[in-house]
C-alpha cells in the first residue's frame, strides 16, 4: 500500500522535500560506513587519474539511500547526473538516445535496473564495456550496423532485487555495494540533522523514540519526524519530547519496533489462516490482497531482519519472535509453532 506511513517507497509529493534533506557530499552522509570508506577510495582514485568512475551497482531494500549515494557520486566527481529507470526504457532506441546525449564523465543513474527489457540490457553491455553502441541503419536486406563511439561515462544501477540481474550485466559493474538497514544510532543522527534543517524543536529522548520506530530506514525516519512534528504543533507545544513522539506514533499505529497494521495483518494471516506456515508466496499475496513483488520488496525484508518470518522451500513460516511480539503463545505443530492461542 503506497499510503503506509512506514512504506519505504517514496511518493511524488515527498520527492521535493526529501531532496532538501539529502546530503550532497560523502562527508555528510550518515551510516553505511563500509560503503563510504570503499567509495571514497574509488572516487579519489578516479579523480587523481582524471577518469570517469567505474560502473557501480547499489542494491538493498528501498529507502536506504541508493539514490542519495548516486547524487553524491556525481557531486563528488563534479559531473552532471542523468536519471532514468528500467521500466521507462522500453526499446533499444530509447537507450541509444540517452547514451548518445551523454557528456564525458557524466553519471547515468538507472533505478530498478533489474527491470530493463532484455533487448535493452543486451545493448547496454557494449556501452558499459567498450563505450560504444551499435545502431541499425535502414531496414530490410539493405540494413547495416553502425558502431558509434561514446564518451567515457559511469553507470550507477540501483536495485532491490540483485538476484534478478543477469550474470552478464552484473559482471560489468566494477563495484557492487549492498546497503544494510541502519542502526538506531545512525537513525538518531539523521533525525537530529533533519530536525535542524526543518527547524523542528526536538529533545534527545523524542529523537530517540522516532529513531527506534523507523525500521532501520532513513526515508521512513524522516517521514515519521514530519508527522510527529505536525502532532506536536497541534496537540502539544511544538516541542517533540519522548511522550509526544510516543503518543503521535501510537495514534498512527506504528508500534515500538516500527510495525504498522499492515505488517501485523500479514503476520496474523500466516499464523491464523495457515497455522504459522509454511504458506506459498502466491497464496499469501492472494490472502492479503497484495501483489507478490510488494510482499518480497517492501514487507518481507524488515520482517526477515527481525527474525519474525523465514523463507523456506515450502513457503513463508512465522517464527517464535513474531508470536511473542503479537502476544500469541505458540504450541505444537511443525517446529512447535503451528497451533496458536492468544495469551
Amino acid at each position: 500500500m503506497e499510503d503506509r506511513l512506514v512504506s519505504p517507497n517514496i511518493s511524488e509529493e515527498e520527492q521535493i522535500l526529501e531532496g532538501s534533506l539529502r546530503p550532497h557530499h560523502l562527508a555528510e552522509y550518515i551510516g553505511q560506513e563500509k560503503i563510504k570508506a570503499n567509495l571514497s577510495i574509488l572516487l579519489e582514485a578516479a579523480r587523481r587519474r582524471n577518469e570517469s568512475v567505474d560502473h557501480i551497482l547499489l542494491y538493498g531494500p528501498p529507502g536506504l539511500g541508493k539514490t542519495t549515494l548516486c547524487n553524491i557520486i556525481a557531486a563528488e566527481m563534479g559531473v552532471n547526473l542523468r536519471t532514468t529507470s528500467g521500466p521507462t526504457i522500453e526499446h533499444a532506441g530509447d537507450l541509444a538516445s540517452i547514451l548518445t546525449s551523454l557528456e564525458p564523465g557524466e553519471v547515468l543513474f538507472i533505478d530498478e535496473i533489474h527491470r530493463l527489457p532484455r533487448a535493452v540490457e543486451e545493448r547496454l553491455y557494449s556501452a558499459m564495456e567498450d563505450f560504444a553502441i551499435d545502431v541499425m541503419i535502414g531496414k530490410g536486406p539493405g540494413a547495416r550496423s553502425l558502431r558509434l563511439s561514446l564518451p567515457a561515462f559511469t553507470v550507477v544501477g540501483a536495485t532491490t532485487r540483485v538476484g534478478s540481474l543477469t550474470a552478464p550485466l552484473r559482471d560489468r559493474f566494477g563495484a557492487i555495494y549492498r546497503l544494510e538497514y541502519y542502526d538506531t544510532d545512525a537513525l538518531h543522527q539523521i533525525v537530529a540533522r533533519s530536525a535542524h534543517i526543518l527547524r523542528v524543536k526536538a529533545q534527545e529522548d523524542g529523537i530517540a523514540e522516532i529513531a527506534g520506530r523507523a525500521r532501520g530506514t532513513p526515508r521512513i525516519v524522516n517521514r515519521l519526524l514530519k508527522r510527529v512534528r505536525d502532532y506536536a504543533q497541534v496537540r502539544a507545544d511544538g516541542i517533540i519530547t519522548r511522550e509526544v513522539a510516543r503518543q503521535a506514533l501510537d495514534a498512527m499505529e506504528v508500534d515500538e519496533i516500527g510495525l504498522d497494521q499492515t505488517d501485523r495483518n500479514m503476520l496474523l494471516t500466516i499464523i491464523q489462516k495457515f497455522n504459522g506456515g509454511p504458506v506459498g508466496l502466491d497464496t499469501l499475496a492472494a490472502s492479503t490482497s497484495e501483489d507478490t513483488e510488494t510482499i518480497e520488496d517492501v514487507y518481507e525484508p524488515y520482517l526477515l531482519q527481525l527474525g519474525f518470518i523465514a523463507r523456506t522451500p515450502r513457503g513463508r513460516v512465522a517464527m517464535r519472535a513474531a508470536y511473542e511480539h503479537l502476544g500469541i503463545t505458540p504450541s505444537g505443530g511443525e517446529g512447535g509453532l503451528n497451533l496458536w492461542t492468544t495469551s
